[in-house]
């Protein structure tokens, strides 16, 4: 199951740091690696686990491989997952939504030109 793997990959320190040094910029491994104290095994192994996991995708590019991260991917499984577990997912965005729709009719803010 796809998404099993996704939370294995998301439930570890180091994957969740790869994850947000790689969601400024795309990176190599080895400047992946200037970022940790570990060796370079386990590095490839966190970088294996989040590219199994559809978090990362890796690109040849001469001698190195550049990864950057899949945002979509993680934003669909997750959404998904919600959707899945949260029944009360729906009616609480229906709801606010409805509020926030309430608070737009009211009078214009103090401060605000329109």
């Amino acid at each position: 199951m796809k998404m099993v793997k996704t939370f294995e990959a998301l439930a570890s320190e180091p994957r969740l740091k790869i994850l947000a040094y790689l969601s400024k910029a795309t990176l190599t491994a080895g400047e992946i690696a200037e970022r940790f104290d570990m060796a370079k095994p386990s590095l490839s192994k966190h970088l294996s686990i989040l590219e199994n996991a559809g978090l990362i995708t890796g690109v040849k590019k001469g001698k190195f491989i550049h990864y950057s991260i899949v945002s979509d991917h993680i934003f669909n499984q997750l959404d998904g997952y919600l959707q899945e577990v949260c029944t009360v997912r729906g009616p609480l965005k229906r709801e606010s939504e409805k509020k926030a729709d309430a608070t737009s009719d009211g009078p214009p803010t103090p401060g605000k030109d329109g």
